[in-house]
């Protein structure tokens, strides 16, 4: 290859680079053309010892570090450019396009979100007299536009979205035909376990398909997260509105709350769905994930309350209470448990060296794997006790899925921390275990009505 020839690849290497680095909103046209120059400091450097352009090029790269650690460094010092990141920014005329697309897109959908949860009390199915309607369809209701919003934004080919139409047709009809009574324990199992397969199978959207690939697991993993931190704040944005607007209409003489829990919150929140998403999607680019932060935060905390827990369980010798509302809230402590560990592992460095927050990561982990063994404890003893029934039963599905989890995962860690295994196999292992917990809430969904004659 000529000298021309090498200069021309070297020019188009760094213009790759260029545009590569000048999509993160942190980092302007200004702040690249210093990174450029001491990038071809070095790569002058580099082939003056004799190395071919391209390699020279490679490793400068790699010692100028990450792009994402660029990008932070550079917010660091540039923080005002942070709270302009999600509106109007100088970008070039496709990316302007593309964005202008991306919010007709999220306006569109979160409007179908509102409408979808007012629309049956065209067909008599109102907030008011229709709450077995609602507890039956709300999460199919909101989650499917939330789903076609990552379908048109991803171009989803015909076989995913086929796929995507199919499950939640799947979904509508188990909600819908099977005969539950009003009371039963069936009808409250599906309203719990067909939204969470549901948002699994908005996870095939977010994938665009690639659901086999553990690098998108792990990306839908983070931006669930990232989602519920921005429903959260939504929320809460939501509830200042809603007092506002509930005090000036007093001020006039106006009774404002027909129209606050008939319109405002109930279409507001299934539009947040959809908004909390798009924002997770606009901030991409942006330095530091709110997740993993929380993590830091929260991980000592809890790890604190549960060996609390146990070492008040050893003292009083009290049994753990295994009615639903006390399942429910030890599988929810035990699901917060397991997304600390996903959270933490996704924004870990797999080549560091394990440190002091890994030894606190496995003692919340050994900690929940004892309170999910006491548990089953618990329930099998019920079971034998009075028999199976649909509360029992999935309790005891799901937290024998928990348990296997929990159990190789602090296996997975003790290898981790003693430095004997990789912190790659943990994160794998994270990423597979999503199938089973789709797998075991459609089960709940389909097979435990009939099974339990819809009791």
């Amino acid at each position: 290859m000529t000298e021309n020839e090498n200069d021309t690849e070297l020019e188009t290497q760094i213009a790759e680079w260029r545009t590569y680095m000048l999509r993160r909103r942190a980092v302007t046209d200004s702040d690249v053309d210093e990174l450029e120059d001491h990038l071809r400091e070095r790569v002058a450097d580099l082939t003056a010892t004799g190395l071919h352009p391209d390699e020279a090029f490679l490793i400068a790269v790699k010692r100028m570090g990450r792009m994402d650690e660029l990008s932070r460094e550079f917010a660091r010092e540039h923080s005002d450019r942070l709270w302009k990141q999600l509106v109007l920014t100088d970008e070039d005329a496709s990316a302007a396009a593309e964005r202008r697309r991306g919010l007709l897109v999220m306006v569109v959908c979160a409007a179908l979100g509102a409408l979808a949860v007012k629309l049956p009390a065209l067909f008599g199915f109102g907030f008011d007299d229709s709450a077995e309607f609602y507890v039956r369809n709300l999460g199919m209701l909101v989650l499917a536009p939330l789903a076609l919003y990552f379908a048109l934004r991803r171009d989803t080919g015909r076989g995913t979205a086929a796929a995507l139409i199919g499950l939640f047709a799947l979904g509508a009809v188990a909600a819908n035909a099977y005969p539950f009574d009003t009371d039963s324990q069936s009808i409250v199992l599906t309203a719990i376990h067909l939204p969470i397969a549901l948002w699994l199978v908005v996870g095939i959207a977010y994938a665009a398909g690639d659901w086999r690939s553990g690098q998108r697991r792990m990306d839908f993993i983070r931006f669930t997260g990232e989602w519920f931190i921005y429903l959260v704040l939504i929320g809460l944005g939501g509830g200042v509105l809603t007092g506002i607007t509930v005090g000036t209409f007093s001020a006039i003489g106006i009774d404002a709350e027909t129209f606050i829990s008939e319109w405002l919150l109930p279409c507001g929140g299934a539009a947040a769905v959809v908004v909390a998403a798009w924002l997770v999607e606009a901030k991409q680019s942006v330095i530091e994930n709110m997740a993993p932060v929380l993590t830091r935060v929260f991980t000592p905390l809890f790890a604190v309350t549960l060996v609390a827990v146990l070492v008040a369980i050893a003292v009083t010798t009290n049994a753990i209470d295994v009615e639903r509302d006390m399942l429910i809230l030890f599988d929810l402590l035990l699901v917060v448990v397991l997304a600390l560990v996903l959270y933490s592992i996704s924004a870990r460095d797999p080549g560091a060296p394990a440190g002091v927050f890994d030894w606190m990561q496995l003692a919340l982990v050994v900690a929940a794997l004892l309170i999910d063994v006491l548990v089953l404890v618990a329930i099998l003893g019920r079971i034998t006790e009075f028999g199976f029934t649909p509360n029992k039963s999935a309790a005891l599905g799901e937290n024998l899925v928990l348990f296997v989890n929990l159990a190789w995962s602090a296996w997975l860690y003790w290898a981790v921390v003693r430095r004997r295994g990789r912190f790659a196999r943990l994160e794998r292992w994270q990423t597979d275990y999503v199938p089973v917990y789709a797998a075991w809430a459609w089960v709940v969904v389909l097979v435990f009505p009939p099974l339990f004659a819809f009791a």
